[in-house]
């Protein structure tokens, strides 16, 4: 059934695909960006340009979008991307998702039908540095330590959001937690559910994926791992979900 679908972070890589495979889908898709000038290529998707601030508009406008597009779901696909340190990180990563967890749950107050679901896309390995998953392997855990060495500001503050995030009850939500990424083609192929850290995924894949998850209602919940893989995604979503299988640690 084709949903209205609003993703936050409109403009970026992964973001991008997504509007072309939920547009090709029948679904009726609206990017936010902060820029008009990005207008253009958000058309070019199939979706409709939506010009708001993640950093600077309240939630209060966010709220009023999800209500005038009727949103059935909500994509977090936005990002720092390294740029502004970490002030700009914990503005944008951590600040920019609560201010939209909070306008989801606004919907209700608000008048709207009922909050939209949330799909927040994460990152392997977010998670409380001193509860180790008990399938890392020694590779995995070096893996580790080197990326928070290298991008520590970026994990940390994708943890606040994150564990903010899993307390709510007031709608649903859903975290993909990528692995690294590539612009390389998809495959269509991963590995779903504790993947290992060093394995990168294409772009194309975690989009595909994110894609597959617009009409799994049965995913609320769930923080899902996704790295380089064989196992085709939705055979391998459809594995996790049906599980009940979760990568949150706390």
């Amino acid at each position: 059934m084709a949903k209205n679908v609003v993703i936050i972070g409109g403009h970026g890589k992964i973001a991008l695909k997504l509007a072309t495979l939920l547009s090709q889908a029948s679904n009726k898709v609206y990017s936010v960006i902060r820029d008009e000038s990005q207008s253009q290529d958000i058309q070019s998707t199939g979706a409709t340009p939506v010009v708001l601030s993640l950093e600077n508009d309240p939630a209060e406008k966010f709220t009023e979008k999800f209500i005038e597009t009727q949103a059935d779901v909500v994509y977090f696909a936005a990002g720092a991307g390294g740029k502004g340190g970490e002030e700009r990180t914990k503005k944008v990563d951590f600040e920019g998702a609560v201010k939209t967890f909070d306008a989801i749950e606004a919907v209700t107050l608000e008048g709207g039908k009922k909050n939209p679901r949330l799909i927040l896309v994460s990152a392997i390995d977010v998670r409380d540095p001193e509860k180790i998953p008990d399938h890392y392997n020694e590779d995995d855990k070096l893996h580790s330590e080197r990326v928070r060495k290298a991008i520590g500001a970026y994990m940390h503050w994708k943890y606040e959001a994150d564990k903010n995030l899993v307390k709510r009850s007031d709608f649903d939500w859903t975290i993909l937690r990528p692995g690294g990424l590539t612009d390389t083609p998809g495959t269509g192929n991963a590995h779903v559910g504790q993947a290992r850290l060093g394995r990168t995924i294409s772009r194309d894949d975690v989009a595909l994926a994110l894609s597959l998850l617009v009409d799994r209602e049965d995913a609320a919940g769930l923080a899902i791992d996704l790295g380089g893989g064989e196992t085709p995604i939705k055979e391998g979503l459809d594995l996790v979900i049906r599980r009940r299988a979760t990568d949150w640690l706390g």
